[in-house]
């Protein structure tokens, strides 16, 4: 099978998955308990003021045809209006897409940088100190519960150290402040933003700000992560170790190094980029937990929030946005297949 087909096949899979998405969070919706009309309007709404709720929202149709105008809406990327705000459901996803990228990307950095060469160093090292202490440490992460580690960083840090910030006139760790919502005056600016300050004016500041403020989010969640690929790097490293093209280049006298990083390690990350990529998924998800004790303004705070208020059309297009995000991250671990192993579009 050539690559374009292999890629179409893999977009119209995720084309099916986005709807069945969709179809479950809305069949959700109308076995959920209760008249959405009066989770808008509040219990002691007149009965007039409900049924008119109930027109102007389209409640009063038939479920299909509630079904079908989702469906025709969606194509055009209307998620409809949020029941609690009458805000725009895309403009509320979308405005908090760019926090959550910075922290599921920092999180899944994090990681990179720690699992994999501590896993190289684990599988050429195998029996020695260095492979014991870099199984704990995976053993440990793994074992630790996010909300707990966050906690405790927030403790270390933000409390018995009190790590200040770059601005002169701020003091202590910037925990449990919300990332766009400081006062005016100490706002972080976002990533993109921070570095073309750093081209514009040659200052760092911002940079570092926003360093600092995504510093112990992004270690809580990327501990477990970090375990994670930790173990699949020395597990992979040592069956690709024990392989004859391994024995063939030692043997015309090719240096370890070059042996190691360039032939194993490389038909060792096809595992790990899998995982990589449905990681980065889950952490788009919103990483709710992490988001919460860091009171992170992500996807996955507003779901939660959305979720309280019973807020059906704002749950809708997270979970759909969310979706979305899994095909295509996956789509692209995809490619990055065949880049790596050509037979991968053959099967």
């Amino acid at each position: 099978m050539s690559t374009v087909k292999f890629l179409i096949r893999r977009v119209l899979q995720g084309i099916f998955v986005v709807w069945g998405a969709i179809t479950i969070m809305f069949g959700l919706r109308e076995i959920s308990p209760g008249d959405p009309a009066i989770l808008i309007l509040g219990q002691g709404a007149r009965q007039d003021r409900i049924e008119t709720v109930r027109e102007q929202e389209g409640l009063d149709e038939p479920i299909f045809v509630q079904y079908f105008d989702y469906l025709s809406d969606f194509v055009v990327g209307d998620l409809g209006y949020s029941w609690q705000s009458n805000r725009e459901v895309t403009a509320m996803v979308l405005e908090r897409v760019p926090a959550t990228l910075e922290l599921a990307i920092a999180g899944t950095l994090v990681a990179i940088v720690i699992a994999i060469p501590l896993g190289v160093i684990s599988a050429t090292r195998r029996g020695e100190p260095a492979d014991y202490g870099a199984t704990m440490f995976s053993l440990l992460g793994i074992s630790t519960p996010n909300f707990w580690l966050g906690l405790m960083l927030i403790l270390v840090f933000g409390v018995w150290y009190g790590i200040p910030y770059p601005s002169p006139s701020a003091s202590g760790f910037p925990v449990g402040l919300s990332f766009f919502d400081l006062p005016i005056g100490r706002r972080p600016v976002g990533f993109g933003e921070a570095v073309m300050t750093l081209l514009r004016t040659g200052s760092a500041a911002d940079l570092l700000t926003w360093l600092r403020h995504i510093t112990l989010p992004a270690i809580t969640l990327g501990t477990y992560f970090t375990a994670l690929i930790t173990r699949l790097t020395r597990s992979g490293m040592l069956d690709e170790m024990g392989k004859p093209y391994v024995t063939a280049t030692e043997a015309k006298g090719l240096p370890e190094v070059l042996i190691r990083y360039k032939h194993v390690l490389r038909n060792t990350m096809i595992p790990i980029i899998t995982v990589l990529g449905l990681q980065l998924g889950t952490l788009l998800g919103g990483a709710v937990i992490t988001e919460t004790v860091f009171n992170w303004p992500g996807l996955g705070q507003r779901l939660i929030n959305a979720l309280n208020a019973r807020d059906w059309p704002l749950m809708q297009g997270i979970v759909v946005f969310i979706a979305i995000g899994f095909v295509t991250l996956n789509i692209v671990v995809d490619a990055i297949y065949q880049y790596l192993d050509p037979r991968v579009s053959s099967e």
